[in-house]
């Protein structure tokens, strides 16, 4: 491909990209494809000689959109957003037209020092305390790829840091504490560095969240029996439930256990901060005093395209001991002086993508006011749809909603006596119809043996009539689901 045809390539790239978004509220919002489409529609193998691009461009038109779910459709309310801005696109196709590894600052220093920036311009428009920033040369912020891997490097830096302190500790007796609503993350961490992972128990008489109570008797426990805990993944905003542990009260336990590291994971409620008026409620003047780092997820409510993980450090040089491997190829005049960030020591790869970019578009076209009037529509279209399940006859609330989080179930007051067991059965069966539709998408999930579902709103295009649509949707399979369950069972006194 020449330039000309690049040119004329690229001009139809962002024509259809435009009428995809122009149609996006007529399409289904999940796939209809079958498993293993793709492979029957496709050669066996890659072509001798090259294709002419129009035949490409016109197969991702046939083959792959129809295997797409819309994340950004208006009645996608499933998991949790996924940001996708027409700024944040044209980022990364900037971003990708002049490819560069960025191992290190002299690799190409726009992508280090803008990566710096914009970190510190995140921080503070979330409110972050100044020792977060990278202007203070002692913490500091990185761009990872996901929250799992933020988890990660956070979890191998407090390993780090703690043999550091206790040569003597062998591995087999450290201990990762997450709670049992933290995301797959903390398991995860402890599965790749061959860890101990202790789950707290969380109630709903706690709003599922982690209390300082808890965490002081699991850390006598497990210092008693000879173990070592050595981080905490905390978290504000959990995925089944939105809970917000309880860090002024974990903060208090912890610091008696001087070497506990306090790693909150706020992937999805973090971007929230922006609003000042949410602060309180998502902890950030305990984040602020006590946490060691700290996650949010910008491609999730953050308008900015996958993937954007930002990750912050109180102590760098935590991170960079732990993770600093310089061979002599490696090294830089810039480097070698102190000047400058090398981000590879901040992650676990070596090379990393341009993606400070697509942070600085948005940014710079949304501006705070922008990024603080998309987080209030989507909370208050969510205190709408809460408020309509907190008057039904059919439902009732699982955990308290929170943000643009409501998590609910079909619970008739028509028969109030129903039991645990049968209440989950008349759910399943509830979300089964959901999972079979095309036209709007929901979650389910399970709080402490409660099965149930979640509406996440933050779509930029949901507007006020698609919750509207949902509502009913969510009434009329609630009564279609309970007529079939009624059935199957017999007619319930």
């Amino acid at each position: 491909m020449d330039i000309e045809q690049f040119r004329r390539a690229g001009y139809q790239a962002i024509d259809r990209i435009c009428d995809y978004y122009i149609s996006l509220r007529d399409k289904p919002v999940s796939s209809q494809v079958e498993p293993g489409y793709l492979r029957k529609a496709l050669p066996a193998s890659a072509p001798t000689e090259g294709e002419d691009f129009q035949l490409i461009a016109d197969d991702y038109q046939k083959y792959i959109i129809p295997g797409l779910t819309h994340w950004q459709h208006p009645s996608f309310f499933a998991y949790f957003p996924t940001a996708c801005t027409f700024e944040g696109i044209l980022g990364e196709l900037y971003a990708c037209s002049a490819s560069t590894p960025g191992f290190n600052w002299s690799a190409s220093p726009a992508c280090t020092e803008l990566e710096a920036v914009v970190m510190d311009w995140t921080a503070q428009i979330l409110g972050l305390d100044k020792s977060f920033y990278n202007t203070t040369e002692v913490g500091g912020g990185v761009i990872q790829t996901t929250a799992s891997d933020s988890a990660l490097i956070a979890t191998v830096a407090a390993r780090s840091r703690y043999i550091r302190e206790h040569p003597h500790v062998a591995m087999e007796k450290l201990v990762l504490y997450t709670t049992t609503q933290t995301h797959s993350l903390g398991k995860k961490a402890g599965l790749v560095l061959g860890l101990k992972v202790r789950a707290l128990e969380v109630t709903a008489e706690d709003d599922f969240a982690l209390r300082g109570e808890t965490l002081e008797v699991a850390l006598k426990e497990d210092v008693n029996a000879g173990l070592h805990p050595f981080i905490l993944v905390a978290t504000v905003g959990t995925t089944s439930s939105g809970a917000v542990d309880r860090l002024s009260e974990i903060a208090d336990v912890a610091k008696h256990y001087p070497f506990l590291w306090l790693h909150v994971d706020a992937a999805w409620a973090g971007v929230a901060l922006v609003c000042p008026e949410y602060r309180e409620a998502c902890q950030l003047p305990a984040v602020n005093a006590y946490a060691d780092s700290f996650c949010t997820n910008f491609h999730k409510w953050g308008l900015i395209n996958f993937d954007a993980s930002c990750l912050w450090v109180r102590h760098r040089k935590h991170l960079t001991d732990a993770l600093d491997v310089t061979p002599e190829f490696l090294r830089s005049k810039q480097g070698d002086a102190g000047t400058v960030i090398d981000y590879r020591n901040w992650h676990l790869g070596l090379g990393r993508r341009f993606r400070s970019l697509k942070f600085w578009f948005v940014l710079r076209s949304r501006g705070v006011n922008g990024f603080q009037k998309y987080i209030t529509d989507c909370t208050k279209l969510n205190a709408k749809f809460a408020e309509r399940i907190r008057e039904s006859d059919q439902f009732c609330f699982v955990a308290k909603p929170f943000l643009a989080l409501t998590v609910f179930r079909l619970a008739p007051k028509s028969h109030p006596h129903l039991t645990t067991l049968e209440l989950n059965a008349l759910n399943r069966a509830f979300y089964t119809r959901f999972a079979a539709r095309s036209d709007i998408a929901i979650t389910q999930t399970d709080l402490n043996g409660v099965f149930c579902v979640r509406m996440a709103i933050g779509a930029e295009k949901t507007e006020e009539r698609d919750v509207d649509r949902a509502l009913d949707v969510i009434g009329q399979e609630g009564q279609a689901a309970l007529r079939e369950w009624e059935r199957s069972v017999g007619t319930i006194s």
